[in-house]
């Protein structure tokens, strides 16, 4: 098996790898400990988009301008492991996305990055839940 991972819980190729973060909805971005942009998914669900130019830049030179400040903020606080997690809910061309925000910390507690998830949430409200599961089940897409 060529370009084998290891991981906790398994062992994953690249491709696959690769084809799970084309293939789910969601957005991610991965900060070192310096808050630089160390990966993101590149998967055509974006809808902030990245490339591969964005890596290696701070994570204040991808996000807008009225955004900085909450964001420097909030990763202060992952820093001096006063926060392990936020997640908030923006409105974009009027469709609410969850912006949600982990700290990464190794086996010894230090910290040693963030991981940024987006995701659009209209389809994953809770009003006639039940229905809609049964009917997303049943329906082909």
């Amino acid at each position: 098996m060529n370009n084998v991972i290891k991981l906790d819980g398994g062992h994953l190729t690249l491709e696959q790898l690769n084809a799970i973060f084309y293939t789910i909805p969601q957005e991610m971005d991965v900060l070192d400990e310096n808050d630089v942009v160390v990966w993101s998914s590149m998967n055509k669900h974006r809808l902030f988009k990245r490339t591969e130019a964005d890596i290696g830049k701070t994570v204040y030179q991808v996000h807008p301008g009225h955004s900085q400040n909450h964001v420097k903020a909030v990763l202060k606080q992952m820093h001096d492991n006063k926060r392990d997690s936020l997640s908030i809910t923006i409105t974009k061309d009027k469709q609410p996305i969850n912006i949600s925000f982990y700290s990464l910390h190794n086996d010894q507690g230090k910290y040693i990055g963030c991981i940024e998830v987006t995701q659009p949430v209209a389809k994953l409200q809770v009003k006639h839940s039940k229905l809609r599961n049964i009917l997303n089940m049943i329906k082909k897409h």
